[in-house]
């Protein structure tokens, strides 16, 4: 895959800076329990990057599926793509999708490099590069799924000073992700499902007043 360099934000353009960042990471029983976490979201919510293991044939229409059901604009995550409150960003299937800033302002990027914990796109990837590039200004939630990928780079979330959620059992498929995380304690609070997306809106609200 070919590197696509990030927009460039012309100096008179009226941009203004996001100040936080949400992170979901999802596998089995994902697409569903995405669908109510990001049809409850506020169009006024802070950038969301989600990381959900699909093959690369699926992202996109599922980006689309999503979009049509929610409130806030869901698409599937180009290289470069500047980070948009109101906007959801799925990882295309065939990448590790990443956080990176830059004067600023966050940009996502796409990594074709190997698999992680077996899946590309990986939670852990995702959650390690907001860690270092949102420290505090970050909540992550790790929801339904088999395995442990994500449990490591929600500590790191969790370290940087960002806050952290986990699917609670009694709402999950397959409770193996977020049991992982919350095993080496990299959870902050364990909510069911249909509270996390009010959990995260509440988090973000309080935190309004820090400044990327």
């Amino acid at each position: 895959m070919s590197a696509v360099a990030c927009e460039v934000v012309p100096a008179q353009s009226p941009v203004v800076a996001v100040d936080r960042v949400i992170a979901i990471g999802a596998s089995t029983g994902g697409t569903e329990a995405l669908k109510v976490v990001l049809s409850r979201m506020s169009p006024q919510c802070p950038p969301i990057l989600v990381a959900q293991h699909m093959p690369a044939a699926f992202t996109r229409s599922f980006a689309q599926r999503l979009d049509g059901l929610c409130r806030i604009t869901i698409s599937e995550a180009a290289d470069g793509d500047r980070l948009l409150d109101g906007h959801a960003y799925i990882a295309p299937g065939h990448s590790h999708l990443t956080l990176v800033r830059r004067g600023g302002l966050f940009f996502a990027r796409l990594r074709d490099t190997p698999p992680v914990n077996r899946h590309r796109p990986s939670v852990d990837v995702l959650f390690e590069s907001v860690a270092e590039a949102a420290g505090r200004r970050a909540a992550g939630a790790i929801l339904t799924g088999m395995g442990k990928d994500g449990a490591l780079g929600l500590l790191a979330m969790k370290r940087a000073g960002g806050r952290t959620i986990a699917q609670d059992e009694a709402s999950c498929a397959v409770f193996g992700m977020p049991r992982e995380a919350i095993a080496i304690g990299a959870v902050d609070e364990v909510a069911p499902l249909t509270e996390i997306a009010q959990r995260l809106l509440s988090w973000a609200a309080a935190g309004r007043e820090l400044r990327v």
